[in-house]
């Protein structure tokens, strides 16, 4: 197997990971990578590339510079361009993720061989292998590591308002890629059966019999306890780097250690409150608190700076100086020897998290021989059940943290049999070995399921040098004048250029308006929104693309689920399809696509919804559109997105333009459609209507001044 992960945002690298440096450098992170080398040293898997987007800034390492990065023999990391050079957080991504997906096509195409197995981490990753598992025909694995509604649902109870989500998280479009990838998706991996039930259980695509609750590993040739405690190695006892013994006035003391992020919902105020406020805790250990990485905590971001200051006023209230440490460093490869330094002095690891997902950290202090204190909110409740190795508490009740801390630094028995379940339970039930057999037990079946789609063959004569697609009407057709210059236009450069149409019309209306109006007949059409392909001069139908997109497509059901809802009007009958179900709608109620597809995915239907020119509605399978079609010519024949020019003037045309395509908005579009696009790279909006708007892209691109000739034979 050839197995494809994709972890867009963050700072991703083999080795040194930052994590805890912002929001976007957390624990997933560390999964991804471990989760491709143990999948690396699989018999039966060839090969794992772990693909995120290249960052080239002078204000991070030059290690994310780098296109590729060896992880093992036969893992690596795959760095993809998308967007600006700099590194910016996730919620700035989304209007680069098209452009990402096709710049990893085209990556994947000069590698020569496709992924058996796509495998998507985060919601901005799920909107790329999506697009990515409808292209290329492939099974699509995923996993959420945290979710858009539970976030929405706990800002709101913290009094943000939804405007302020919607603009600082661009929720919206989140969820909205968590449902399209929850509907499309062959299998999804939660770490905890709390994952499943109560993260994705908010979806209306949620779909309890596509899930698999497959806890991750960790790496127990890093992660294991000192050799004063139940460890067979030899290493010699830790020291107390100066970094924290400058802290404590008694380094020798038992330590509380929590490692996390400096964000408000790991909740580490609560806990140094709890010690605080007891005599008996502040006298038996010390308190050891890392929230990440700083260098001036006035350079960080609102959310870590107001609770790094909250933590120090803490320490300053209750006079805790000398007793607690709070380091500004703590580089990734010090993380197993803090926990076995934690150990040997008889130490607890405490999570006290407001709700937690997972938590690796969890499994890595108790692989080095700690007991835990952990949040009884997600994750810990399936770790501690399983390895018998804390205590689980109300991560608001400050008496009941320091009580359960206590109960473990004051019992000797009790704190021996803890260390010792940890130690060999996570061994059983979370090494990584035992993570990847049970991955692929799970994911190899999927790919009999799909027909992945063949390498582009050598491309025929008609195939030339680039390639301009446009639709018929609100482009195309309009302006005499205009009609006459781009049929001259495209006569001098048919030796060049392909020309295409992407139409919602059907073949034979589209055939019939490009005959009225003396256009010559394209070499390649695009009709019925996507749904299907016909190439000159044969006027030859793509049958591999209908039974592409026949993949989970179920019109009867769209027929009877729709009919249910007000003010959707059916198209006649000579413009429905198998693979379109068409509707007109009153321009001055237009329905609402979320509540719609909320209604379909409840019925268990993944389609694509399309509104058009202010009263068409269309839905077509989901792994048709324009965009998509468009998509599939291009990498079928071998046509770079970069060379090819789309035009378009209504909401359906969106999807065409996005990503890497040479896009020309017509002045005469219909309405606002389309105008969301205003900000984008790539996608001009032309000053004139119709043939002449599009013809103006031409000169504004220089689209048929750098046409190549193809060479002889081609």
């Amino acid at each position: 197997m050839y197995i494809l992960l994709l972890s867009i945002h963050g700072l991703i690298r083999g080795n040194g990971l930052e994590l805890g440096r912002d929001a976007d450098t957390g624990g997933q992170t560390l999964y991804v990578v471990d989760l491709a080398r143990a999948l690396a040293e699989r018999d039966d898997v060839d090969q794992v590339d772990l693909v995120t987007r290249r960052i080239v800034d002078p204000a991070v390492s030059g290690d994310y510079a780098e296109p590729v990065e060896p992880l093992s023999q036969k893992a690596r990391i795959l760095r993809i361009d998308a967007g600006p050079d700099e590194y910016i957080p996730k919620e700035r991504l989304w209007d680069h993720l098209d452009g990402f997906m096709d710049n990893l096509v085209t990556t994947l195409n000069a590698g020569g061989r496709m992924p058996d197995l796509i495998h998507s981490h985060y919601a901005d990753a799920g909107y790329v292998g999506v697009r990515l598992s409808n292209l290329l025909g492939v099974p699509l694995v995923h996993t959420g590591h945290s979710l858009g509604r539970d976030k929405r649902q706990r800002l709101l109870s913290a009094g943000v308002s939804e405007e302020t989500i919607n603009q600082t998280y661009h929720m919206d479009r989140r969820v909205d890629a968590e449902e399209e990838v929850l509907a499309g998706a062959d299998l999804v991996i939660a770490s905890t059966n709390h994952e499943i039930d109560e993260q994705y259980g908010l979806y209306d695509y949620y779909q309890p019999g596509r899930m698999a609750v497959i806890p991750p590993g960790t790496d127990l040739s890093r992660f294991y306890p000192p050799a004063s405690s139940v460890s067979t190695r030899g290493d010699p006892p830790s020291v107390v780097p100066d970094q924290i013994r400058r802290f404590l006035q008694d380094p020798d003391k038992p330590l509380i250690l929590a490692l996390s992020r400096a964000d408000a919902r790991k909740n580490n105020q609560t806990l140094l409150e709890a010690y605080g406020e007891s005599d008996d805790l502040r006298e038996t250990a010390n308190l050891l608190i890392v929230a990440g990485n700083r260098d001036d905590i006035r350079d960080l971001d609102e959310g870590a700076r107001s609770v790094l200051t909250e933590l120090l006023i803490g320490i300053d209230a209750y006079n805790l100086y000398g007793r607690v440490a709070m380091p500004k460093h703590l580089p990734q490869d010090q993380v197993a020897e803090l926990y076995r330094l934690a150990a040997e002095r008889g130490g607890i690891f405490v999570n006290p998290a407001l709700t937690e997902p997972f938590g690796l950290t969890l499994l890595e202090a108790a692989a080095s021989g700690l007991p835990l204190v952990a949040t009884e909110n997600g994750g810990p409740v399936d770790i501690i059940g399983n390895c018998d190795n804390g205590i689980l508490v109300d991560p608001l009740d400050k008496a009941a943290i320091a009580q359960a801390l206590l109960k473990l630094l004051t019992d000797p028995k009790r704190y021996r049999r803890m260390r010792d379940n940890g130690v060999v339970k996570v061994r059983e039930h979370y090494s990584w070995p035992a993570h990847a057999e049970r991955y692929l037990g799970r994911a190899k079946p999927l790919l009999k399921r799909h027909e992945p789609i063949p390498l582009a063959p050598k491309r025929g004569k008609r195939y030339r040098d680039r390639a301009l697609f446009t639709d018929i009407d609100q482009s195309l057709l309009g302006d005499a004048e205009g009609i006459r210059q781009f049929v001259t236009a495209m006569h001098g450069h048919r030796k060049c250029a392909t020309f295409g149409i992407a139409t919602g019309r059907r073949l034979d209306t589209a055939l019939a308006e490009l005959k009225r109006h003396s256009i010559p007949h394209p070499d390649v059409l695009i009709t019925s929104l996507g749904t299907e392909i016909h190439y000159a001069p044969r006027l030859a139908r793509d049958q591999y693309w209908n039974e592409h997109i026949d993949y989970l497509w179920r019109p009867a059901t769209v027929l009877r689920v729709l009919s249910e809802f007000p003010g959707l009007e059916p198209q006649p009958k000579r413009e429905q399809t198998h693979f379109k179900v068409s509707y007109h709608y009153d321009p001055d109620q237009p329905p609402d696509i979320e509540e719609l597809t909320s209604l379909l995915r409840s019925r268990d239907v993944t389609a694509n919804l399309i509104q058009s020119f202010g009263r068409f509605l269309d839905v077509v399978p989901s792994r048709a559109s324009k965009g998509q079609a468009l998509r599939y010519v291009a990498q079928r024949w071998g046509i770079p997105l970069e060379r090819i020019l789309v035009a378009g003037g209504s909401g359906a045309d969106e999807d065409m333009m996005r990503g890497n395509t040479l896009a020309v908005v017509v002045a005469n579009r219909h309405g606002e459609e389309l105008s969301q696009l205003a900000d984008l790279e790539r996608i001009y909006f032309a000053g004139q209507p119709y043939a002449l708007g599009i013809l103006e892209a031409v000169d504004h691109y220089d689209f048929f001044g750098s046409c190549e000739l193809p060479t002889t034979g081609s």
